[in-house]
């Protein structure tokens, strides 16, 4: 089960971070994560109230609050990362957020097997190959690198704040509903902050209501791989759920390819082979 909600995870980071990029080319960044947010906490408000799930209320929301505040920070670290550096570099680096739950499960108490520490090796290392790393090139200015860490840390972070928020599927979606209000909250008041300085908010012409679905496929399958992670890390170990879930980027880079025709490098295609080795050394450990 864990290994099926997390690779599923997987699969909706993926597709919402490549959805998120598209929209990203027309609208502002912060203005994507937004509205994209504010779409999902409307269904999710919908689905806390049919479900009466405001009567699992308690101490844990504090988790989802702070993973409220902390997701912005992260995405909008990430998405400044990527404009000031190579991608093969970035999105690799990134990936460096696994350790936050890794070092979660390991003071936990969770001590992976043998075959299970072989294949969380080989699916971090197919993820960063599968990232397309530049070997060669200009340096990479420390400012970039400096957010892509922020970036890694913050999206950890989340992992680990996301999975214990709740201990029931109610209270799941009353989690992921405060963790969106709380990211709406503080995206708006950095946008608002923005707009104050003269920062771009809205494109050209503004925004179009043909984006709407778009901007609602990202939202929500932002908020559905939160849930599905959440599931994953109580179900089995966060060191195996984290390592899974971790492998969006290769989600990402196959879906550029079959959406936007973008050749896979042979690095690349050869990272997405060792993550789906490594995928099936987890499962079967």
């Amino acid at each position: 089960m864990t290994a099926f909600f997390a690779l599923a995870t997987s699969l909706l980071w993926g597709l919402a971070d490549f959805g998120g990029g598209l929209l990203t080319r027309r609208n502002p960044a912060l203005t994507v994560v937004v509205v994209s947010q504010s779409i999902a906490a409307l269904v999710l408000g919908v689905i806390v109230a049919a479900t009466g799930a405001w009567g699992e209320a308690g101490p844990r929301l504090w988790f989802a609050v702070a993973a409220g505040l902390v997701g912005p920070v992260a995405m909008l670290s990430f998405y400044k990362a990527l404009a000031l550096g190579p991608m093969g570099v970035v999105s690799p680096l990134a990936t460096l957020s696994v350790a936050v739950p890794i070092g979660v499960g390991l003071v936990l108490g969770e001590r992976p097997g043998l075959l299970q520490v072989a294949g969380i090796a080989v699916a971090v290392g197919g993820v960063v190959l599968a990232g397309g790393p530049r070997l060669g090139g200009a340096a990479v200015q420390r400012r970039t690198i400096g957010l892509t860490l922020v970036a890694a840390l913050g999206f950890g972070t989340v992992f680990a704040l996301i999975a214990e928020a709740s201990t029931t599927v109610p209270g799941l979606f009353l989690a992921l509903f405060v963790q969106r209000v709380t990211n709406v909250a503080a995206g708006g008041a950095a946008l608002y902050a923005s707009a104050r300085r003269g920062g771009e908010v809205l494109p050209p012409g503004g925004l179009r209501w043909a984006a709407v679905p778009a901007f609602a496929f990202v939202g929500l399958a932002d908020v559905a791989a939160n849930g599905t992670y959440a599931v994953a890390a109580q179900h089995g170990p966060v060191t195996v759920a984290a390592v899974l879930a971790s492998l969006y980027p290769v989600v990402t880079a196959l879906a550029a390819r079959g959406f936007l025709s973008e050749r896979l490098r042979a690095v690349q295609a050869a990272g997405a082979g060792l993550a789906l080795l490594g995928t099936l050394l987890l499962a079967t450990g």
